[in-house]
């Protein structure tokens, strides 16, 4: 696995955003998940707000090679960008993932279906939403989420 992260972090680009007028626009938010002290939390809470919501797994090396890139980005944009860092894993698989690399990331364990404009059959998959609900990002694949090109667009995203 450590060999995989590794090819994995140095292919990794910065994410693409849609085209404008190939965006879909997210209507339902309505979306129940369960933070790792098991509370339950409800997507809802993000409608009018940017956002993250990225797709992910401990045993997916993609999905861990993108995170130190994540953990920069949430460090910068933490309170401004509502991220989601989702996972059907067991909660204590995922503690013991973050307490291992020190990451203080927003995870939370699906307990229902995605609504259906954020649902995906690779991982990691990582949708960013405008305040309007438009996806001006789905990226398959490990990406590079730390970039100046995606700080530029996070930071027009916020001003809209």
């Amino acid at each position: 696995m450590p060999i995989q992260v590794f090819v994995q972090r140095v292919i990794a680009f910065s994410p693409s955003e849609a085209d404008k007028e190939d965006r879909k626009t997210l209507n339902d938010y309505n979306w129940e998940l369960q933070n790792l002290k098991g509370e339950k939390v409800n997507f809802a809470t993000s409608e009018g707000k940017v956002s993250v919501v990225n797709f992910w797994a401990t045993w997916c090396p993609p999905c861990v090679a993108e995170m130190p890139s994540f953990q920069n980005l949430y460090n910068k944009y933490q309170g401004k960008v509502d991220f989601y860092f989702v996972t059907s894993e067991k909660g204590k698989n995922v503690q013991r993932f973050i307490k291992k690399h020190e990451y203080n990331l927003p995870m939370y364990l699906q307990k229902y279906e995605a609504p259906m404009l954020l649902k995906s059959n690779v991982l990691p998959t990582t949708y960013l939403l405008s305040k309007k609900g438009e996806i001006v990002i789905n990226e398959e694949g490990v990406a590079n989420w730390n970039s100046d090109k995606m700080h530029a667009l996070l930071d027009a995203l916020l001003r809209e």
